[in-house]
């Protein structure tokens, strides 16, 4: 999700040096003495406030217990308009305590000094922390966030489709993978996806570079270098191209916003996308073929190195402003919010953990077995300063339409998208 700061904000002034909380046992972060904190603001979206907010009361009790007459104070705010509030109130004095991010939002702030950095030893399960909710929150050696939850990727097919070739399970292997899709492409025709895959989905696209030893771009001696025409990087992405053009029979100029609806539609066998889509499909207001409720599966999406395809996790993140004033307590309230009793309720609402110790538990349960194992091999964007000032969408959307519609070579639109990531990816 890409956000803007306000030029305007005034952080470089700010005093950004936090020191650690002298020898207390309290579990905070900040440099305030915990105790000394009258109240505390805390943001967070909408999502906690519709769907747990049992959860946000636990964490008040925790802190309340331990700081009898502090008030805690929230605020909830859409997606939409969440970081401009924020941007403006950076600028002023009355920053919040604690405010909720979404992962991919991290990084331009952490580069500017806007997060007070975080001793990690605080925080319960830090040193289990999924890597690529980690990497959201780390930059230039320093942690300025804890990991709230996470939504990872699965592959999901119709049962139907597949039975309908003689396929009763689904593959373990990619070898298997494109064996099945195709006889389900050879058998429903030139008209149908075997695999709806959007071309502009860079998600997806990612995965597979990732899966091939590449990345968007790398880091040597302190410097950023893009990294998407390296030999692996062009290997994963020969085998990006390879599946649109194989099995994506839909309009190639597309991006994955909409997969859902023509999944639903009934004109694909397959998609690779967040957990949430197949069940959304299959959901009568999208469902079009009155086919689709129990008849689609969930499976960990097999990658051509022989190991599970990596995929991009996204989420949330809490962040303590430099300019709170109760930094301590914010720190307490966010490892009480976010701990073994606040993963375990969040877990109970569908989500994937931060940790990979609670993400074991949900391997072992049938209901939950995919999305935590695909989980388990996972990527992140690059955390260069100057990641948040490349047009990402843009230039990787537009060098996968380039690649899936034939327009330009891998290898031509890699080295395109590479030169117009260079140009920034260092800057501060």
């Amino acid at each position: 999700m890409k956000r803007k700061l306000i030029a305007a904000i005034g952080i470089a002034g700010m005093m950004f040096s936090i020191a650690a909380c002298g020898d207390s046992d309290d579990k905070s972060g900040g440099s305030d003495k915990a105790g000394d904190a009258k109240s505390l603001t805390v943001w967070l979206t909408v999502d906690a406030q519709n769907n747990w907010p049992e959860l946000v009361k636990a964490a008040d009790a925790a802190v309340k217990a331990k700081h009898p007459g502090i008030k805690i104070n929230h605020e909830y705010y859409g997606w939409p308009d969440k970081n401009a509030k924020l941007d403006a109130v950076l600028a002023t004095d009355k920053a919040p305590d604690v405010v909720e991010m979404g992962n991919t939002e991290m990084l331009g702030y952490m580069v500017k000094g806007a997060f007070a950095p975080l001793d990690t030893s605080k925080f319960d399960n830090a040193d289990a922390w999924l890597d690529g909710l980690k990497a959201s929150v780390t930059y230039d050696g320093k942690t300025y966030g804890v990991p709230y939850y996470a939504g990872g990727r699965v592959g999901n097919w119709r049962k139907d489709i597949a039975a309908s070739v003689g396929v009763k399970t689904p593959p373990k292997t990619y070898a298997e993978l494109t064996s099945d899709l195709d006889k389900i492409q050879k058998k429903e025709g030139s008209k149908f996806s075997a695999w709806y895959q959007p071309t502009r989905d860079w998600y997806a696209a990612m995965s597979f570079v990732y899966d091939a030893g590449g990345s968007i771009a790398k880091e040597e001696g302190g410097q950023w270098k893009a990294n998407l025409s390296s030999p692996e990087s062009i290997k994963g992405l020969t085998e990006f191209k390879n599946v649109v053009d194989k099995y994506m029979h839909g309009d190639k100029t597309k991006d994955e916003s909409d997969r859902y609806i023509v999944y639903g539609q009934g004109k694909s066998g397959m998609i690779f996308g967040a957990a949430w889509e197949g069940a959304t499909a299959e959901d009568p207001k999208s469902d079009k073929t009155g086919k689709l409720k129990g008849n689609l599966e969930n499976f960990v999406m097999p990658g051509p190195s022989g190991k599970n395809l990596p995929v991009f996790l996204g989420g949330s993140d809490l962040a303590v402003p430099v300019k709170s004033k109760a930094q301590g307590v914010a720190a307490e309230w966010i490892n009480a919010f976010t701990g073994p009793k606040g993963q375990k309720g969040l877990m109970g609402k569908g989500n994937l953990p931060n940790n990979k110790t609670d993400l074991a538990t949900l391997k072992n349960d049938p209901a939950t077995a995919v999305p935590a194992t695909a989980a388990e091999s996972n990527w992140f964007v690059p955390m260069a300063p100057g990641w948040g000032q490349v047009e990402k969408a843009q230039v990787l959307q537009t060098m996968l339409q380039s690649i899936g519609t034939g327009k330009k070579s891998v290898e031509d639109a890699a080295k395109d998208a590479d030169a117009k990531i260079d140009k920034v990816i260092n800057t501060k």
